[in-house]
């Protein structure tokens, strides 16, 4: 889809609008649209259940694909460091313990605990809150017990009653 727009020099101008759909965030399905502007800077506004990108028409040369996803990265990258920071922080108040350090990293699983260190991956914010926290939670278990043993899962179950609901939805993605 192209936009015109006529400026006053009466010049057409061409915006190239690019959509993607679904995209989710924090359980919610949202569509995605990438508008090329003659602007400096990327900018990002949210209206409804639509997320509108504007990026600089220097980006037209990359393949729509190839900066949509990158867009899409980005974007889970900055929600990331805002929720799993509410996550960490909210486990460490209710367990009373935090790991040494935690990270923000992608990798092929949600979440790991290695060395007394949480690494979280970003794409987590796909998800509900709900199932964020336990992602979280899970990782602060493993900081007491290495293994699902019993203590593990009665530490689990203690602080999250429904952790069966959420390994259910993380199970089917």
């Amino acid at each position: 889809m192209n936009l015109v727009k006529r400026n006053t020099n009466t010049k057409i101008q061409l915006n190239k609008v690019v959509e993607r759909h679904p995209v989710p965030v924090l359980g919610i399905d949202y569509k995605v649209k990438i508008i090329y502007r003659n602007i400096k800077i990327t900018e990002l506004d949210v209206e409804g259940k639509t997320i509108k990108i504007s990026l600089p028409n220097k980006y037209k040369k990359m393949s729509n694909k190839e900066i949509l996803d990158l867009a899409i990265e980005k974007m889970y990258e900055q929600i990331a460091k805002i929720e799993i920071e509410r996550a960490m922080e909210k486990t460490r108040i209710m367990l009373g313990f935090a790991p040494d350090e935690y990270e923000i990293m992608e990798m092929k699983s949600l979440g790991k605990c290695e060395n007394n260190k949480i690494t979280i991956n970003p794409q987590v914010v796909k998800y509900r809150r709900k199932i964020i926290d336990y992602i979280v939670l899970h990782q602060y278990c493993h900081l007491k017990y290495k293994t699902h043993s019993k203590g593990f899962m009665k530490l689990i179950e203690k602080y999250e009653p429904e952790y069966k609901k959420c390994e259910e939805i993380l199970l089917n993605i």
